[in-house]
């Protein structure tokens, strides 16, 4: 693997407590593992946008939260708001708590419920003083077999391969190294700290485990012995579904696509209010409600402007913040999206694709999509080149 060329500049991703300067005030980011929020965790959130912030939520493409338009100094009640509600466990190690779990996880399909091993990870990060040096960047995905997030690009993942063991993919490549159940989130810990012992060995630059020479090797060959036999590379997956999934238990989950993944205060309350006790916010931006009776919801959150028509063309289009939000943009990004949805004229012929105010690209989902660049005097469509 050719690694990417040296940082030259400090991870500074945004976290609860270390906030970003955006053009409309402080950006927070706030982790989320595995996407899972109480019902009372949302509503803490939708009260502290509501309160410090712009009075909306942003969902990512890592199922975490934003929060913008933060007055200098709201960290201190924003970190306070979120430890009272067990969302900032360690101050210490929050930028680094970056886990995606498949969706839906425990309760329809996949070999095994990886929330567990989403929370004991989680545990054990927090506990471990050394991985606090994990960048901002670094990703874990725990995949429970059916392969939704084994593709997104983690730099540490684990999918299952049955009831009884796990693969471990290290840049979204098998490691060849296999784990029990009960010794799988022992794995990825170790495989996070050897990412970071090989980081510092390399010169404590590096964001992500494919920048590093030789990383998913080296940092392999400090585990264990691999298998003979690797699975292939997880493709990336498109927009997970909208709409209704019936659980295995005879109950209903909802997932409700949140347009250009910015959820209002009402939303986010309404959500909690209809929640059964555990929200999971996916990387496709959307929101999963599960264990309810049946879809009869469906109605409510479509006329609080949630979507979950899965024909819906708001699945295939994403964006990054745009003007006002962000000085770099060219362009007000959303509003445009807006319109073009509205008009039901998106480029391409409404094909999978992410709208950006400017060359950086921010926000850019993994797997194919196209690239809808705002440059000033219109837009640019390019396949990502």
């Amino acid at each position: 693997m050719t690694p990417t060329p040296a940082r030259n500049r400090a991870d500074a991703c945004p976290g609860a407590l270390r906030t970003h300067a955006a053009a409309d005030g402080r950006l927070a980011r706030v982790r989320v593992p595995g996407g899972l929020l109480t019902a009372d965790q949302c509503r803490v959130l939708a009260a502290a946008a509501r309160d410090l912030g712009d009075a909306a939520l942003e969902l990512t493409s890592r199922g975490n939260l934003q929060l913008r338009g933060l007055l200098d100094g709201a960290e201190g009640e924003l970190g306070a708001r979120l430890a009272d509600t067990g969302l900032l466990p360690s101050e210490t190690h929050e930028t680094a708590r970056n886990v995606l779990a498949s969706a839906l996880t425990g309760r329809s399909g996949g070999l095994v419920d990886v929330r567990p091993w989403v929370r004991a990870f989680d545990t054990g990060l927090c506990g471990d003083p050394s991985l606090a040096a994990l960048p901002g960047r670094f990703l874990v995905a725990f995949d429970d077999g059916r392969g939704d997030v084994a593709g997104q690009g983690a730099d540490v993942a684990l999918r299952a391969l049955g009831p009884g063991s796990a693969a471990l993919l290290l840049a979204g490549h098998d490691s060849g190294l296999r784990a029990d159940h009960a010794g799988a989130v022992d794995l990825a810990l170790a495989a996070s700290r050897a990412f970071v012992a090989e980081r510092a060995a390399q010169g404590g630059t590096a964001w992500r485990l494919g920048e590093l020479a030789d990383g998913p090797a080296r940092v392999a060959a400090t585990l264990g012995d691999p298998v003979p036999v690797r699975i292939a590379p997880a493709p990336p997956l498109p927009a997970g579904p909208a709409g209704a999934v019936h659980q295995d238990d005879g109950r209903t989950a909802l997932t409700a696509v949140v347009p250009l993944g910015r959820l209002t205060t009402d939303q986010a309350l309404l959500l909690a209010d209809l929640s059964r006790g555990e929200l999971q916010l996916t990387p496709w931006r959307s929101v999963v409600v599960p264990d309810l009776p049946d879809a009869s919801a469906t109605a409510t959150l479509t006329a609080a402007g949630l979507v979950l028509d899965p024909g819906s063309a708001w699945l295939q289009v994403t964006s990054c913040a745009g003007r006002p939000g962000c000085a770099n943009s060219l362009a007000d990004v959303r509003a445009d999206v807006v319109r073009a949805v509205t008009a039901g004229a998106l480029p391409a012929g409404g094909t999978r694709q992410h709208w950006v105010g400017c060359a950086r690209r921010c926000g850019r989902p993994a797997g194919p999509v196209l690239d809808v660049v705002a440059t000033g005097d219109g837009y640019l469509i390019t396949n990502g080149t």
